[in-house]
């Protein structure tokens, strides 16, 4: 309609243009038809109106949608103007100068064609042209219908049939559309960007005013959406951020605006329902745009398994047992490393755990499973059965105490004995690979069923059952002997005994009495007692030897010598006896081995001397000694007097001189030889005396205890030691000065009697018992190993102990003389059967085989550890302690067999050990104590016993704590003052 309209008033003009041409060219033409009117003017002349110039610069200088501003410049003076359009006229009166005329109530969007006509005198000009728009109406609806992440899609509704530029970033695209509303997509722009856009319509040369919109592209969408954790209530997502965005997280119709900074998020999402699944979109916005959003889907964890236990197990599995989560069926259990999934939709669940080891600890958690979620699961610990023992070995058996032994496989084991259903002893676990028990105060000769049950953790394992008896006191034995018998009465229990010599052996059933008949006078018999049951019970540890009387001897005698001498002569029964005693004038002859006949010198001629004669076989005697009496010649009477009184003369002689020459040789014969010391005894210190006695002592910066000290030292220094000092053993001392006496030395059993084979650096020692209780030894060298065991063996020592370690400061202390595991030395092989590390002593316990004869014995190391050289241990407590383990073994396992002790010399820790050992049994069994006498009897024995003033003071010390442990609070309060007043003189000489 608006071309129409436009079309129209086109043609009119047209029209109108044609007419005035016709006009002017009419007017023209008669004036030149008269070529005399120019020069000549008449009056019609006179009245002839002149054609006005048009005006110039005739322009369009502005339009709105509904008027367009015109503009030319005024011809000369006239002020009359005649604009023509749409046949319409309009006047317009102008003043000089350039005209403006505003044309208004004009239709939008349309092409008018304008005439100007100057008018002068009501004539106009020929009229000059122009064609003016009106600016089109704005686009309407014009919005954002759509974006991407690099797109964002328009649309308006299309005014008329315009075209239409659209402005965004400096850019302008022109649209040519038809009617209607169109979307329209801008591609190739920029995510999570704001863009303005301006839209204009287009008719001809002129826009609209425009419309404006602002519009954003959608951000991209987050990257590395996941779930990185859950449990019961909560689900925690994580993704990557870009840029200062903001999030939507949608699920289950809930919106939860997110806005966070740039990096990795990580958003928990609460109050959610335990075993549900959750489907998640994440949606990056920017403005008001989102991205396409990322789904994700996760799931909450389960509720864990509530009542979760075990109800059964045996040695190689465990039954547990839970109750159902809800509708959860899945669920892990999870145990040493391993991962079970179990199915079941029973509302309690039962799962038996199979291939486990017995007595063993186990650690469970199961948690139900729902998808691939956990929940936090419940933990059990829960334990097999103990395997029961392998076998139970009896290692040792005595009189009153049976030793057992088993492997030990787990050191979390304990173990429970029964002996004879009176109930279990419980043995605790321990480090070791061997368990060791002793069992005491058991009655001789009886039999005993033993049962060991493996425990762990509550449970038991099914019992080892093993029975076996113990020894008889053999020795103990009182045996009746004729020449031809052997009788005794034995009480415990035994199926059989033997008498047994070199050639021929005699039975006797068991029972109480025991009677070996038709044996052979003066042979010594081995007595052995055996009991049968399920195997071969030896009765006797130490088979008693048993020599019957030899037999009775008849003699008589023959003249010798002139009277001065007689000749006696027995006869040789059968029968075995060592020595031939005769008694004649008050005097004693031995005759030694199977001799028949003997010269008794020195008699008187002419006399009637009585003669008895007796068989001797070790200690026994024939029953019946053989009386007569015996005559010598009756001749040479004086010459024997006189020879009589020149031997006594020379007898008395040489004792003279051997009393002046050698008095240690009396000295020793009838003392030292006998063990018979003289105890330099002091006055023993009564147990309530010894504190105050103490204190005294560690006056005056310790003087008493120096002095006592100091009149030690020359105590046994002038007894002889040559077989130490001879060229042969001189490299077998470890220390020079350290060398035994030779009255008390050991001496090894050699097949000759040489200083140099039987020589080892040890001596015997007094104790509190005996005056060989213990033998006080250099720690070995390497060439004196084989000697040492030598002597452990010869001397039937059951128990060792060691003061000293092998190396201290940096400097070799003792050679270790015992193996890892076993080794042979000489012909011993010696194996390490267990061994207790404890913090300050190792204990350690061997067997001694004699490779020709394959007889073993036990033998005990006691280690101390913690006993620096030359110096005192730290404390009193553990040395103590350790003395008690010791005392222990000596009184039930030495049976009279010496102890051996040593340090590295053999005299300073070692003399301070032996020491204490017998001190306190003084104090306890006589309430008094005298260290100073046992010291310097121990230093008759062996030099330098308890080496140093610090050792001797220790003594003391140890004493006084002994005291104090045994006593009550209120008792002590003055020992503890006498002890703090001590304490530092005896770190000082520490």
């Amino acid at each position: 309609m608006t071309k129409l309209l436009a079309f129209k008033s086109s043609l009119g003009s047209l029209l109108l243009c044609c007419f005035f041409s016709l006009l002017w060219v009419v007017s023209d033409c008669t004036t030149t038809s008269d070529p005399s009117a120019s020069a000549t003017p008449t009056s019609t002349a006179s009245t002839t109106k002149t054609t006005p110039l048009d005006p110039k610069e005739f322009k369009r200088v502005g339009q709105t949608e509904t008027s367009i501003t015109l503009q030319w410049e005024q011809v000369g003076d006239i002020r009359d103007y005649i604009l023509a359009y749409d046949e319409k006229e309009i006047n317009i009166p102008s003043s000089a100068g350039n005209v403006t005329h505003t044309e208004s109530g004009l239709t939008s969007g349309t092409s008018y064609n304008f005439w100007l006509f100057a008018v002068l005198d009501d004539v106009r000009s020929s009229g000059v042209n122009l064609t003016a728009v009106t600016v089109p109406l704005d686009p309407k609806q014009f919005k954002r219908v759509g974006e991407n992440e690099t797109s964002i899609t328009l649309q308006w509704e299309q005014v008329e049939d315009y075209n239409y530029t659209l402005v965004f970033n400096e850019s302008e695209i022109n649209f040519t559309l038809s009617s209607g509303t169109l979307p329209h997509t801008i591609s190739g722009l920029t995510s999570a960007t704001n863009y303005s856009f301006s839209l204009f319509t287009v008719f001809d040369y002129v826009r609209s005013r425009g419309v404006n919109i602002t519009a954003v592209t959608a951000p991209p969408d987050p990257k590395q959406f996941k779930r990185v954790g859950q449990n019961e209530t909560s689900i925690t997502l994580q993704w990557e951020q870009v840029g200062n965005i903001q999030y939507i997280l949608t699920y289950d119709e809930k919106k939860i605006n997110i806005t966070l900074s740039e990096g990795t998020v990580t958003h928990t999402e609460s109050d959610l329902t335990s075993g549900t699944s959750y489907n998640f979109i994440i949606f990056a916005v920017f403005g008001d745009a989102r991205s396409s959003g990322v789904n994700l889907t996760a799931v909450t964890a389960p509720l864990h398994p509530e009542n979760f236990t075990d109800i059964s197990q045996n040695e190689t599995s465990i039954t547990l047992q839970w109750k159902q989560v809800r509708d959860i069926s899945d669920y892990i259990l999870v145990y040493a490393e391993n991962e079970t999934k179990i199915n079941s939709s029973e509302g309690i669940v039962t799962h038996t755990v199979p291939n486990l080891s017995s007595g063993t600890q186990y650690n469970f958690a199961v948690f139900a499973l729902f998808d691939y979620a956990r929940s936090s699961g419940v933990d059990l610990t829960a334990a097999t059965v103990p395997p029961t023992v392998d076998s139970v070995e009896v290692k040792q058996r005595y009189e009153t105490n049976i030793t057992l032994e088993w492997k030990n496989p787990n050191t979390a084991w304990n173990y429970l004995l029964d002996i004879n259903g009176n109930g279990s002893i419980i043995i605790p676990h321990k480090p070791i690979e061997t368990v060791s028990y002793t069992v005491r105060d058991l009655e001789p000769g009886t039999m005993y069923a033993f049962s060991v049950t493996t425990k762990f953790t509550g449970l038991v394992s099914a019992p080892h059952k093993t029975l076996t008896v113990t020894t008889i006191d053999c020795d103990s034995i009182k045996w009746h002997v004729t020449n031809s018998s052997i009788q005794g009465t034995v009480e415990g229990l035994f199926s059989e005994a033997k008498a047994t010599n070199t050639s021929q052996t005699h039975s006797s059933p068991g029972g109480t009495n025991v009677m070996f008949t038709g044996l052979y006078p003066g042979a010594t018999y081995e007595i052995s007692l055996v009991y049968m049951s399920s195997k071969k019970f030896d009765q006797c540890r130490n088979k008693p030897l048993v020599t019957i009387l030899p037999p009775n001897l008849q003699a008589y005698c023959e003249f010798s010598n002139a009277g001065y001498s007689t000749r006696l002569v027995w006869n040789q029964p059968d029968g075995v006896w060592e020595t031939v005693q005769v008694n004649m004038t008050g005097e004693t002859h031995l005759v030694k081995g199977n001799n028949t006949e003997l010269i008794i010198t020195g008699l008187q001629p002419a006399k009637t001397y009585q003669v008895s004669l007796a068989s001797l076989s070790k200690t026994e005697r024939s029953s019946e000694p053989f009386a007569f009496s015996c005559a010598t010649d009756p001749r040479v009477v004086i010459g024997g007097s006189v020879f009589a009184v020149l031997l006594f003369a020379l007898l008395v002689l040489v004792a003279a001189f051997i009393l002046l020459k050698r008095p240690d040789i009396i000295r020793k014969k009838f003392f030292i030889g006998d063990s018979k010391l003289p105890d330099k005894k002091g006055k023993g210190i009564s147990k309530a005396k010894f504190p105050d006695h103490f204190f005294q002592l560690g006056l005056d910066e310790n003087r008493g205890f120096s002095k006592e000290y100091e009149d030690l030292a020359p105590v046994g220094t002038d007894q002889t030691r040559k077989a130490a000092t001879q060229p042969e053993n001189k490299g077998k001392n470890r220390y020079t000065n350290v060398l035994p006496y030779d009255w008390c030395r050991v001496k090894l059993m050699t097949s000759a009697p040489r200083d140099d084979l039987d020589y080892i650096n040890a001596s015997y020692m007094p104790g509190y018992n005996s005056n060989r209780e213990y033998i006080a030894a250099q720690g070995p060298v390497s060439s004196t190993v084989k000697d040492f065991w030598k002597m452990i063996w010869e001397q039937k020592v059951k128990g060792i102990v060691m003061v000293t370690n092998c190396t201290e400061n940096g400097r070799a202390k003792c050679e270790q003389y015992w193996p890892e595991e076993r080794k042979i030395y000489g012909e011993l092989l010696v194996t390490l059967r267990s061994e207790q590390q404890k913090p300050t002593w190792t204990l350690r316990e061997f067997t001694v085989k004699d490779t020709n004869t394959s007889e073993e014995h036990t033998v005990k190391h006691f280690h101390f550890t913690a006993w620096p050289d030359h110096g005192v241990p730290l404390g009193t407590e553990d040395l103590i302690q350790f003395r008690g383990l010791v005392r222990e073994h000596m009184e039930s396992e030495a049976n009279n067999a010496p102890t051996v002790v040593h340090c590295s010399a053999g005299v300073g820790r070692t003399g301070t050990i032996i020491a204490l050992d017998v001190l306190l049994q003084q104090l306890q069994k006589e309430q008094i104590v005298d260290i100073k006498s046992f010291v310097h009897k121990m230093r008759l024995n062996r030099p330098y016993m308890v080496q140093t003033e610090s050792q001797y003071v220790f003594l003391h010390q140890c004493i006084m704590d002994s005291l104090q442990s045994n006593e009550s609070p209120e008792d002590n309060i003055y020992e503890n003052v006498v002890i703090y007043e001590n304490a530092t003189a005896l770190q000082q000489l520490h």
